[in-house]
């Protein structure tokens, strides 16, 4: 296989030191790199980089994270394309991650996504891939460097993708807008046939979330109201989808009942965070999908 990667980073309202230093990490790793803007305007940045192997695109406004990937997907496929590879902009890649996740690659089949570890450095760390059997989460953690791990899913940033799996699967769901996004693509491609993988040896650094909820001594990922409203409301939204897996949904169901009596209870301001996430599950209920309009996102 030519493998000719090309590297989607959506942004929006970057830190631009840090979006640096993610461009720095993988431009020689990778074909391409386009960045895709989500209407926050990248001026200055893009002016500082005319490497021709660096492209911007603009969606003009806040599309949503899921409209902006399909958008480097399209893009990436009228490049010829076989492999795209997916970053947040607050993550920075290991100078050999990328081979390492084609040297996994290439030693399996029906691949859906492959994805590396990830480290926070306000976390517990390296966080485990995650796996859901039976009515049971297992959070697999990597028992040697050369381990790779089947998953149920991983988070988009660093997650390589082969384009013929996205002709297959289709691309993301544009109206859940942010949240989830990465869950339901990588569901979706399992229920076609193809699994998801994370590589032990291949690394990247990534924050989750905003400041941390320290909680006896545990560092807790905490996101804003607004990214809670997404998180409940998607979550609902794809328990509303015959396909997925029931115990799935039971799982997944729980640990989102644990988030909301957690965060209603120690996330500040207690009472902002309990509407949102409150408003979340009601429009998740009645089936209300894209951007909630009269708030910033």
């Amino acid at each position: 296989m030519n493998e000719h990667i090309v590297a989607i980073v959506v942004t929006y309202q970057p830190d631009l030191d840090t979006l640096d230093e993610l461009l720095n990490s993988i431009i020689n790793q990778v074909h391409t790199v386009l960045i895709v803007d989500n209407g926050s305007g990248l001026g200055d940045f893009s002016s500082r980089h005319l490497d021709p192997r660096v492209r911007f695109l603009s969606t003009g406004f806040n599309k949503g994270i899921a409209a902006a990937q399909n958008l480097g997907i399209t893009l990436a496929r009228q490049l010829n394309a076989n492999l795209v590879l997916f970053f947040d902009q607050d993550s920075v890649a290991a100078p050999n991650m990328v081979s390492k996740l084609l040297e996994a690659f290439k030693s399996l089949s029906a691949v859906a996504s492959i994805g590396p570890r990830y480290f926070d450095t306000r976390q517990e760390n390296p966080p485990p891939f995650i796996r859901i059997e039976g009515l049971r989460l297992h959070r697999c953690k990597c028992n040697t460097a050369d381990t790779v791990i089947p998953v149920d899913y991983l988070i988009s940033s660093g997650c390589l993708i082969p384009m013929s799996v996205l002709d297959r699967v289709g691309g993301m769901r544009e109206d859940l807008f942010i949240d989830y996004v990465d869950i339901e693509w990588g569901l979706r491609a399992r229920h076609q046939g193809f699994q998801s993988y994370g590589v032990c040896s291949a690394y990247m650094r990534h924050s989750l979330g905003d400041h941390p909820i320290n909680f006896f001594g545990k560092n807790i990922p905490l996101h804003s109201p607004l990214r809670h409203y997404y998180h409940f409301r998607n979550a609902v939204l794809l328990y509303r989808e015959a396909w997925v897996p029931l115990n799935w949904k039971l799982v997944d169901g729980w640990r989102l009942c644990l988030k909301y009596v957690f965060y209603s209870l120690f996330a500040k301001p207690r009472m902002a965070h309990w509407r949102m996430m409150t408003l979340g599950l009601w429009h998740g209920l009645k089936g209300k999908t894209g951007k909630l309009e009269g708030h910033a996102s």
